[in-house]
């Protein structure tokens, strides 16, 4: 009678303790923080015994615990019996311990399996094994609502991260920055390496980086990566998710394995696609991919919009022939210039006697003459230069912070090489007009002063430059 209550006592401690421990676990809604505690637990009741823990996932992060992925093997059939059958099983070992797998069981599933060694004996106490039982049950309760609790959360945050891209993309803001933002997301959200967007062209042979991507897909050592994901997908046309991959035995050392790249398809017609790369090999889940899909899939017309009202945007600012800026937009840079900057140089040029060119060799040469002389035009300005076509056969180039005497020795450079370079033979004549925040100028006098020093310069012999308001500095280009 009195081991009787002895056991009765002993086992209203335990329960209580599981009541206790039941508590415990389902206070942690972080899956991580819930398996830590849950070694914790099982040491202050059975301090003798060693644990183990064999899961069905991958969204633990403890690489100090007792934590390994549940396999398939022979090794683990006890294990894998207890996974599949939700039943507690039991096996002995050679040196004589005893090994009990409990299954961590929640209302939707079996996220894996508690293993227990006790050393030096052949078997658990009934009690034991009804205790571990109801433990590892009570635990598979705990992590399916932390794992509900955090998918909820991700959850949210996805549609939070689509609903702000998507505001931002219809936001009718610049088409860099509008990709910057979408970049600025997709990294944090993601933890990716790499972001990459890409627009196709016409003939889809060819794809153009767009700003707002990592600096990395600019460089010569991205191509071998971004011609893959054009291969693939102009072949299958659907999203792309390599969990590590590897260059050809000629390309050593793949700097990124994990690679994710969803197309942006409008109207059945691939306009273009987002990648994202890790170093990492299968750094990136299938979650992952849904969502990366589902951002671009909800986001495809507002970024082909993005990038139509950019494709308009240089149409309405450029030239069509000679493809440099219009006068439109050469206007409003300069007149911002000279409200931001120190200093200017304005250089406006003429295609001495091109009506004799259209004459002689017909309008489609007079054309192929003025796309000749814009092209040099371009490779003589730095990046933040404008070239313009001025109108007819008049061109002009503006100089931000560049100052009188440098602006007319490119002018003159210029001249030089027109007469070098052109075929058929011509010449050109140039007017440089200057201004600073010293003197009181203003936009249309700047024009005034390089039209007069331009009128002079066709006046007084061609092929040369003339600077503003001192016809005596005449710099003659001789052929």
């Amino acid at each position: 009678m009195f081991d009787l209550e002895g056991d009765l006592l002993l086992d209203v401690v335990k329960y209580k303790k599981l009541f206790q421990i039941t508590e415990r676990l389902h206070s942690f809604l972080d899956v991580d923080v819930l398996l830590g505690e849950l070694f914790i637990v099982l040491k202050e009741i059975y301090p003798n015994f060693s644990y183990q823990l064999l899961l069905s996932m991958d969204t633990y992060s403890h690489n100090d615990l007792p934590i390994i992925d549940l396999e398939y093997d022979g090794e683990n059939i006890a294990a894998i019996q207890a996974f599949e059958s939700g039943a507690v099983q039991f096996e002995s070992t050679q040196t004589g311990h005893a090994v009990l797998y409990a299954p961590l069981k929640g209302k939707r599933e079996i996220y894996g399996v508690l293993q227990v060694i006790a050393p030096l004996t052949k078997g658990f106490p009934i009690y034991d094994v009804e205790f571990m039982a109801l433990l590892s049950s009570c635990a598979g309760g705990a992590l399916e609502n932390a794992q509900l609790y955090q998918l909820s959360l991700r959850t949210i945050s996805d549609l939070q991260l689509i609903n702000e891209t998507s505001h931002q993309l219809n936001s009718n803001r610049p088409m860099a920055e509008t990709f910057e933002f979408m970049s600025t997301q997709i990294k944090a959200s993601f933890e990716a390496n790499e972001v990459g967007f890409f627009l196709f062209s016409q003939k889809q042979t060819k794809a153009k980086i767009l700003p707002g991507s990592t600096p990395y897909f600019f460089t010569r050592q991205a191509r071998v990566y971004v011609n893959h994901i054009i291969e693939k997908l102009q072949k299958e046309n659907e999203p792309l998710f390599i969990g590590d991959f590897t260059l050809p035995e000629k390309n050593h050392g793949t700097s990124f394995h994990s690679i994710m790249a969803v197309p942006v398809v409008v109207g059945e017609r691939l306009r273009g696609f987002c990648m994202i790369m890790h170093h990492c090999p299968y750094f990136f889940t299938f979650e992952s991919f849904t969502l990366l899909q589902s951002l671009v899939h909800h986001t495809s017309l507002a970024l082909t919009n993005s990038m139509l009202r950019e494709e308009l945007k240089i149409m309405v600012t450029t030239d069509h022939l000679t493809k440099l800026h219009s006068r439109k937009f050469l206007d409003e840079k300069i007149q911002c210039s000279m409200k931001n900057d120190e200093e200017g140089t304005f250089i406006l040029l003429d295609i001495d006697n091109f009506k004799e060119i259209n004459d002689t060799y017909g309008h489609q040469i007079g054309d192929e003459v003025l796309i000749q002389v814009a092209n040099l035009i371009r490779g003589n300005m730095r990046e933040h230069d404008i070239g313009a076509r001025w109108g007819g056969e008049e061109l002009a180039i503006y100089l931000p912070k560049v100052p009188l005497d440098t602006g007319a020795a490119i002018a003159c450079r210029l001249v030089k090489k027109v007469a070098k370079r052109s075929k058929p033979h011509i010449t050109v004549s140039c007017g440089v007009s200057y201004w600073n925040k010293e003197s009181k100028d203003s936009y249309q006098s700047l024009f005034k002063r390089a039209d007069e020093a331009l009128y002079t310069a066709k006046e007084t012999g061609k092929n040369k430059v003339v600077i503003e308001g001192n016809h005596s500095r005449v710099n003659e280009a001789l052929i």
